[in-house]
């Protein structure tokens, strides 16, 4: 008997923020595929793999597979394309296979290039849904992000100053992804609309998670890869 190849979301960090649905995928996988990457000191990190294994799931079902953290992506998709080749002989035998990734898989996730090629081959596969990172920050900020009819608009780390004030004309919330990428434009933007409110977010669902609407401190900071951007405009008084 062969089962469709599993894509289960993580969310955002913390184990507990996982669906029951996804873990109970990953309880009954025989090979659960996550990304790592390695520092500049030749340490491998793994955020997915530290999730799974605070949910129970057994070390020798997990498979890390290296994820190179470059704006090049030929050596990602490589790493992507062997994943794609053992993941698929392995359903073939009959084997139970989910492939991970935080947030949502289909959400600004790289790792959703492989479903694509799966299911261009005719393999079955399944995205089991999770909460995206800045789904729970508002929840960690206490925030109503989106009301009645306010836009909502989630955007890339190619943001620039002036993007952002279009989009804010409009009255609506305005979430900045990839953060790390645009630092010098969103710190810019602070300065053009200090009248803006920016709840800003560090490793969320996270021991190390941040959360501060301090412009000061915001302006003043080098963002990491797992931060993000959330700006509305300032409730009147």
């Amino acid at each position: 008997m062969s089962h469709p190849i599993q894509f289960v979301s993580l969310g955002p960090g913390h184990p507990e923020l996982i669906t029951l649905k996804g873990w109970r995928q990953l309880k009954e996988a025989d090979a659960v595929y996550c990304p790592e990457t390695l520092t500049r000191d030749g340490r491998r990190l793994s955020r997915a793999a530290d999730i799974l294994l605070q949910l129970g799931v057994a070390e020798d079902a997990i498979r890390r597979f290296h994820l190179p953290m470059s704006k090049q992506r030929e050596r990602a998709l490589e790493a992507y394309d062997r994943v794609y080749a053992e993941a698929r002989q392995l359903q073939a035998r009959g084997k139970r296979v989910c492939i991970v990734a935080e947030g949502d898989a289909g959400f600004y996730s790289s790792i959703h290039y492989i479903y694509e090629k799966l299911q261009a081959a005719g393999v079955p596969v399944t995205h089991i849904a999770g909460i995206p990172a800045f789904i729970a920050a508002g929840a960690l900020g206490g925030l109503h992000v989106a009301s009645q009819e306010q836009r909502f608009t989630v955007i890339p780390g190619n943001a620039t100053a002036e993007e952002l004030e279009r989009l804010m004309a409009d009255g609506g919330t305005v979430v900045i992804m990839k953060l790390s990428q645009c630092t010098d434009e969103v710190h810019r933007c602070i300065g053009r609309h200090p009248e803006y409110t920016y709840h800003y977010f560090e490793n969320v669902g996270t021991p190390e998670e941040v959360y501060t609407c301090d412009t000061h401190r915001i302006a003043a900071t080098k963002f990491p890869y797992f931060s993000l951007l959330i700006v509305q405009k300032a409730h009147p008084q």
